[in-house]
C-alpha cells in the first residue's frame, strides 16, 4: 500500500499510534513509570543483533521466492517446464571444471589439504568450483529474468541513525550512500577490509561517502591510543593521512611510533605530541565508543550503510549488495521532473 493512497486521518492516527509505542509504558515502580523507549535504549546492543536476524531471515526467504517466481514465469512463456528452464539457461551453460584447474588450486594451497589424501582433496576442490561456477551462471541468468520481469523489493531492512556531526569523512557530503565504519587501528579485519573501501570509493565515486569512527577493543593494547592519535591529526587536518599510516604499521603503534609518524606526514609535531600526551582527544573516542555501544557494535570492522548493519570484513560484493539496494530506492524516491523523467 502507497503512503499517498491511506487517508489522511487515518496516516495520521497510524503515526500517533507508532510514536506513542516507545513512550508508553513497560513497567511501573510505584508512581514512576519505565518506558519501551528506556528498555529499547539499554537493549540496543542486543535488539539490533536480533532485528538484523530476523531481516536476514526474511530477505533469504524472500529471495527465493522472487528467484523461483520468475523462473516459472519465464518457464511460462517459453512453455517448457522450469527445471527444463534451469538446465537450458544455467546448468549446460556452466563451464565444467577440469582436472588441471582443480590440481592448479590444489598446487597453490596445499596446506590446506594436509588432513586428506591427494584424491580427496582434488574431489573437494572440483566441488567447490561446481558450486561456484552454478551459483555464478544462476546469477548470471536471474540478473537477466529479473531485468525483465521488473522486480522491487519494498521489505526494509532495519536502520539506525548513527550521528556522524565532525567525524573524519571521505566523499561528498550530500552523496546518496554514508558508509559509517567504527574500527579499530590494531585490528587486523579492519586492516584487511580497507583496500575493499577503497575499491568501494572508485566504484561508487560521487555515490558513497565514508565516515570513521573509533571503536578500540579492549584485547588489543594501543589501539586506544591509536584512536586518538588519529583525532589529534584531524585537529590539523590529516586524519586520513594517519589513519593510512597506523594501519599500515600495526605493530609499531606505541606513542613514540605515533610522534614519529606525524612528523612523517607533515604535522606540526610539538603541538600533535602534546594533544596525544595529554590524552586531550580521549573523550571523542569514548564518545564514538559509547554511540556504537548503543547500535550494537561489539567488534570491529562494523558498518553502517546508511543505517543498516553489516559486521566484519566482507567481500566487495557483500557491501555492494547493501549500496547498489540503497541507490536504487534513492533513485525510485527523486521526484518526476517535466515529462516524466527522473
Amino acid at each position: 500500500m502507497k503512503i499517498a493512497s491511506v487517508p489522511q486521518a487515518i496516516l495520521c492516527s497510524l503515526l500517533a499510534h507508532l510514536a506513542g509505542a516507545q513512550s508508553q509504558p513497560a513497567a511501573r515502580v510505584g508512581n514512576a513509570d519505565v518506558s519501551v523507549a528506556e528498555v529499547d535504549a539499554l537493549a540496543g546492543e542486543r535488539l539490533t543483533k536480533v532485528r538484523n536476524e530476523e531481516y536476514q531471515i526474511r530477505r533469504q526467504v524472500l529471495d527465493g521466492l522472487i528467484e523461483k517466481r520468475l523462473i516459472e514465469a519465464e518457464a511460462s512463456a517459453r512453455k517448457i517446464s522450469p527445471a527444463e528452464l534451469e538446465k537450458t539457461e544455467i546448468t549446460s551453460k556452466m563451464e565444467a571444471v577440469t582436472l588441471e584447474q582443480t590440481r592448479a588450486v590444489y598446487e597453490a594451497t596445499p596446506q590446506k589439504y594436509t588432513s586428506m589424501s591427494q584424491e580427496q582433496a582434488l574431489s573437494q576442490i572440483a566441488t567447490v568450483l561446481q558450486r561456484t561456477r552454478l551459483a555464478a551462471a544462476r546469477k548470471e541468468f536471474l540478473t537477466a529474468v529479473r531485468k525483465k520481469y521488473g522486480v522491487k523489493v519494498f521489505l526494509d531492512a532495519p536502520k539506525v541513525v548513527v550521528d556522524s556531526t565532525g567525524a573524519p569523512a571521505r566523499g561528498p557530503a550530500g552523496a546518496p550512500v554514508t558508509m559509517v565504519a567504527f574500527s579499530d587501528f590494531q585490528c587486523p579485519y579492519c586492516l584487511r577490509v580497507n583496500p575493499t573501501l577503497k575499491a568501494l570509493e572508485m566504484k561508487y565515486a560521487g555515490q558513497i561517502r565514508i565516515v570513521f569512527k573509533d571503536f578500540p577493543l579492549g584485547i588489543h593494547k594501543d589501539a586506544r591510543k591509536a584512536s586518538e592519535a588519529g583525532q589529534c591529526a584531524a585537529e590539523q587536518g590529516k586524519f586520513w593521512e594517519m589513519h593510512d599510516k597506523m594501519f599500515a604499521n600495526q605493530q609499531k603503534l606505541q606513542p613514540d611510533s605515533l610522534k614519529a609518524f606525524a612528523k612523517e606526514i607533515g604535522l606540526d609535531a610539538p603541538t600533535f605530541a602534546s594533544c596525544l600526551d595529554s590524552g586531550k582527544t580521549a573523550a571523542k573516542v569514548a564518545a564514538d565508543m559509547a554511540q556504537g555501544t548503543k547500535h550494537g557494535v561489539t567488534g570491529t570492522p562494523t558498518f553502517f550503510i546508511n543505517g543498516r548493519y553489516l559486521s566484519g570484513a566482507q567481500s566487495i560484493d557483500k557491501f555492494a549488495e547493501i549500496i547498489d539496494d540503497e541507490l536504487s530506492r534513492a533513485q525510485e524516491r527523486r521526484p518526476q521532473g517535466p515529462g516524466g523523467n527522473r
